[in-house]
């Protein structure tokens, strides 16, 4: 069975890497959307562009396995503290959309959340089915959307939790730090939030093996194997650059006060991920030195 993507957030970190995976796949064809392309939060627009993809898809091969990717998703943490008015429309109310439109297309969905559903105050990795709390609006909005998915999509649907996500495609911070270490004799980077760094085409790949799997719809977590704290996945990036470690200081979060708190602890179990067959993510410290050896245009 071939297999068609509709992947939105296209020009974003992950929804990039996973356009990339599908150029090099086989029997498996993909159409990316960006914000000028489809807005998730107009319901008509929605509608309209899935059925439509449905439509072209099924009279080509009417035994595509038709799959629908969220990547979009507003992502300023910070600024969604003071319009989380606009981050529900697009992290929550859009995913609801994208349901709706997949329920009425017999499309699968897979949307993609994030570690910060979770308070971040736990002391072992955090499970699929572990408590939520989310402390942000961002993270409120981010729950909303996945609870909005699985409620109107059960049966055909995953929720893929991810986190301290870097990728060649935009902003990160795998690239402040590669342009900090330029530019300053020592940087100063917190030593008391701890999570998995998490290379972009890991979790892109991972999400092209589940679309074409028969895993059994419901929540996932993917993030690169391993944890370290920010400080540490700092000095990481100093030793890819062939930079002194040591010039990376330690600090707390006391000292960078945020509109939105940061989780202290943000590391997701692979558990469910790996019980459901789908191929594992290798540890951070390894993806990054890959990421390095790959992509150095992107991040020196």
């Amino acid at each position: 069975m071939s297999l068609a993507l509709l992947v939105t957030g296209a020009d974003g970190q992950l929804g990039a890497e996973l356009l990339d995976a599908v150029r090099g796949g086989k029997d498996v064809f993909a159409r990316g959307l960006n914000r000028k392309n489809l807005d998730v939060t107009d319901a008509f627009a929605v509608q309209d562009m899935v059925a439509g993809w449905e439509r072209i898809v099924r009279s080509d091969n009417p035994d595509h396995r038709l799959v629908v990717v969220n990547c979009a998703a507003y992502t300023a943490v910070d600024a969604a503290e003071e319009d989380e008015e606009t981050a529900f429309a697009v992290n929550a109310a859009g995913p609801a959309l994208l349901a709706t439109a997949c329920a009425r297309a017999g499309a699968r969905l897979i949307q993609v959340s994030t570690d910060y559903v979770f308070p971040g105050n736990a002391d072992r990795p955090y499970d699929v089915h572990d408590e939520t709390g989310p402390q942000s609006a961002y993270g409120r909005t981010k729950l909303a959307g996945e609870l909005a998915v699985r409620e109107i999509l059960p049966d055909a649907s995953h929720v893929v939790r991810t986190a301290w996500l870097y990728g060649a495609t935009g902003a990160n911070f795998v690239k402040t730090m590669v342009r900090l270490e330029g530019e300053r004799e020592t940087v100063s980077v917190v030593d008391d939030q701890r999570g998995s760094p998490t290379w972009a085409r890991d979790v892109a790949a991972g999400l092209l093996a589940l679309a074409g799997s028969d895993v059994a719809p419901g929540v996932l977590h993917a993030t690169n194997g391993g944890e370290t704290t920010w400080h540490g996945f700092t000095q990481a990036i100093f030793e890819e650059l062939g930079a002194d470690p040591a010039r990376v200081l330690t600090t707390t979060s006391d000292a960078f006060p945020r509109p939105a708190p940061r989780p202290a602890y943000s590391v997701l179990s692979p558990r469910a991920w790996d019980e459901a067959g789908l191929p594992p993510l290798q540890d951070w410290r390894s993806a990054l030195a890959e990421a390095f050896g790959t992509e150095a245009h992107a991040f020196r």
